[in-house]
C-alpha cells in the first residue's frame, strides 16, 4: 500500500496532543509539540503517564495521520520539533510509518521518546527520525524484567545513521543497583560510545541516599561514556505536562 493509502486507512489510538516544554535530556527546555500515544508493553512503578498505558479504553481517540498532522500545525507556533511519546509510539509503527513522511514533507524535525525495547518496529521507522530519546529500563528501578538483550538491538539500529542525534536515559531509584548501571553503561559503551547518558533520579525517591547513588553512577559511567549527565525531569519540577 502506498503512504498516500496508508495515511486514510491507518489510525492511531492518540491519548492527547498538546504543547509544552521538553523536560527531559539533550533536549530539556526547547518547545514542542508532543503526540501521546496511548499504550504501552511495558509497567514501570514509577510511570507518570498511567493514563496512556492502555488500561482504560476510553481514554484515546482513535485518529487518521492527516487529523494528527492538522492538530500539529494548529499547535506548531515556533516550535522545535514534535516529540512522538507515550505509552510507546513504537507499538503503533504503522501510523507512525504513514504520518511521519507528512511531517518530513513540511520539514518538521520528529523527536521519538521510546523505552528502547521494540528494536524491529525502529528499524522499519528510523529513517524518518531525527533524535531518539532512548530509555534504558534498569529492572531494578522499573520492577520490570530485563531487557538488555532488546536494547542493545535496539541502540545498535539507532546507531547505524551518524546523522541520527541519539541519546539514552535510565531512572535511578533507592532500589537501583550497581550492578544494572554497569550493565546499562556496558551496553552504551559497545554499542554507540558517543551517545549522551542522562542519569535521572525519580522524582518521587529521591530520599535515602539517592543523591549521593547519582554522584557514584555518574562516576562509574564517565569511566567508560564521554557524556553523562545526572539532570531531574524539568517538567515535573515546573509542573507541566
Amino acid at each position: 500500500m502506498t503512504t498516500e493509502g496508508r495515511r486514510f486507512l491507518v489510525k492511531a489510538r492518540i491519548s492527547e496532543i498538546f504543547q509544552s516544554i521538553q523536560g527531559e535530556g539533550k533536549y530539556a527546555g526547547v518547545k514542542q509539540v508532543f503526540v501521546r500515544f496511548y499504550g504501552c508493553n511495558l509497567r514501570c512503578v514509577w510511570c507518570d503517564t498511567a493514563e496512556a498505558l492502555g488500561d482504560a479504553p476510553d481514554e484515546f481517540k482513535e485518529m487518521s495521520a492527516d487529523e494528527v498532522v492538522s492538530r500539529i500545525d494548529a499547535l506548531w507556533n515556533g516550535c522545535h520539533s514534535v516529540s512522538l511519546t507515550g505509552g510507546e509510539p513504537l507499538l503503533q509503527k504503522s501510523f507512525v510509518g504513514a504520518m511521519a513522511p507528512l511531517l518530513k514533507e513540511k520539514n518538521v524535525p520528529l523527536y521519538l521518546e521510546t523505552n528502547g525495547v521494540l528494536h524491529e518496529a525502529l528499524a522499519d521507522v528510523i529513517a524518518y527520525m531525527d533524535i531518539v530519546s532512548m530509555d534504558i529500563k534498569l529492572p531494578s528501578s522499573t520492577r520490570c524484567p530485563p531487557c538488555w538483550p532488546e536494547h542493545e538491538k535496539f541502540l545498535r539500529i539507532a546507531a547505524r545513521d551518524k546523522g541520527k542525534d541519539v541519546f539514552v536515559k535510565a531512572v535511578i531509584s533507592s532500589r537501583t543497583d550497581q550492578q544494572d548501571m554497569e550493565k546499562a553503561v556496558a551496553i552504551v559503551k559497545d554499542a554507540h560510545p558517543d551517545a549522551w547518558f542522562f542519569i535521572q533520579p525519580d522524582i518521587a525517591d529521591t530520599r535515602n541516599g539517592v543523591l549521593k547513588k547519582l554522584r557514584q553512577f555518574q562516576d562509574y559511567a564517565l569511566r567508560h561514556l564521554l557524556n553523562v549527565r545526572v539532570m531531574p525531569q524539568m517538567h515535573k519540577i515546573l509542573g507541566v505536562k
